[in-house]
């Protein structure tokens, strides 16, 4: 009876956790005029050799498009960079919108640093052990000194920026040879990066790197490439060197907090000298996550990751979010309106 009741309690526990991990949700809000597309492909470069798999092997990257259906004309290209250990779905609620705006968003998923990715033949890819390791121990302080973590910032930046740089350059040759009708959409005139965490540091560097990347959303994340290490201090400082893409940085308390106290975050902090046209928001009450869809589909992985509950609203946090790279992507790539959305959006 014992081992009955057991495996009874077992079967229960294993029937109610997807449930409570992954609760029903609606979906946010879609504004736009037009129906949204979606479709994945696997980018194989031929000019890189995987540094995480077998020996000869090329560099892969498996990306995911979301942009208008049944519509005509060609619309601005926006490439999207997940966080640390993030998916190319993280912030698919934001893609929709744009799309339905009337913009190509293309997402990709960094093999060996997304959590997992899922090729176009089936192979199942999960994120690389050693990577995981450097970047959990570089949140811990003491673990490396100030000298390695700036090697580390510098070593995955290269590798996110290349796959972006490979990404886009592919899309922009497909647009002018692929009848694919997402190819057949894109203006490559006219080009944003955006990107959570990591992917938010990477799409900064490609903002000052590529001249035909006109507009940055940065989500929470240090500028990486906006920093220098200096060996008398032994510490993180601001380049100074002008920035002249315009940015918008929306930021979290997680972030919020660290400004002008973290070395880390000094690009951050210096951006209102060296930014040309820089624009911050700060969401009082979010998490990192926050700024994500992770906590509408997973409220309770989204506070064990982060490390407890946030106390905006999800549903207005990501909305209001969504609306503000939006209006941004409208002003700085379609020439709508102007962008005045700076200060703080309290919880609610």
């Amino acid at each position: 009876m014992i081992v009955k009741a057991v495996t009874m309690t077992f079967l229960l526990i294993l029937a109610l956790v997807p449930a409570l991990v992954f609760p029903q949700y609606k979906l946010p809000k879609v504004t736009g005029p037009y129906e949204v597309a979606t479709a994945t492909y696997t980018y194989v470069d031929k000019n890189r050799i995987e540094e995480f798999a077998a020996a000869g092997k090329n560099r892969f990257v498996n990306v995911q498009f979301w942009y208008p259906e049944n519509a005509d004309g060609t619309y601005p290209l926006l490439v999207f960079s997940h966080g640390a250990v993030g998916i190319k779905t993280s912030n698919a609620s934001t893609f929709r919108e744009l799309a339905s705006h009337g913009y190509v968003v293309c997402s990709i998923d960094h093999p060996y640093h997304s959590f997992y990715t899922v090729s176009e033949d089936g192979t199942f890819t999960l994120i690389n052990s050693e990577y995981k390791k450097e970047f959990d121990n570089a949140n811990q302080e003491g673990v490396y000194t100030r000298e390695q973590l700036y090697g580390f910032f510098q070593k995955w930046m290269e590798l996110r920026t290349d796959d972006m740089n490979f990404v886009m350059d592919t899309i922009i040759e497909k647009s002018e040879n692929d009848k694919a009708p997402v190819y057949q959409h894109i203006s490559k005139d006219k080009i944003g990066v955006f990107g959570h965490s990591m992917g938010g540091a990477a799409s900064v560097e490609l903002g000052r790197d590529r001249k035909d990347v006109s507009a940055v959303v940065n989500i929470d994340a240090p500028f990486f490439s906006e920093l220098v290490y200096d060996k008398e201090t032994d510490d993180f400082a601001a380049s100074g060197k002008a920035y002249m893409t315009p940015t918008l940085n929306l930021y979290s308390d997680d972030v919020w907090k660290q400004l002008g106290r973290n070395s880390t975050y000094a690009a951050n902090y210096a951006a209102d000298k060296n930014f040309k046209e820089v624009y911050t928001v700060h969401f009082q009450g979010a998490k990192h996550l926050s700024l994500t869809d992770l906590p509408l589909f997973s409220p309770l992985l989204a506070n064990m990751l982060q490390g407890g509950k946030a106390t905006i609203e999800q549903y207005y946090c990501i909305e209001t979010e969504n609306e503000l790279i939006l209006k941004f992507f409208d002003y700085t790539l379609k020439g709508i309106g102007r962008f005045t959305s700076e200060g703080t959006y309290g919880s609610r």
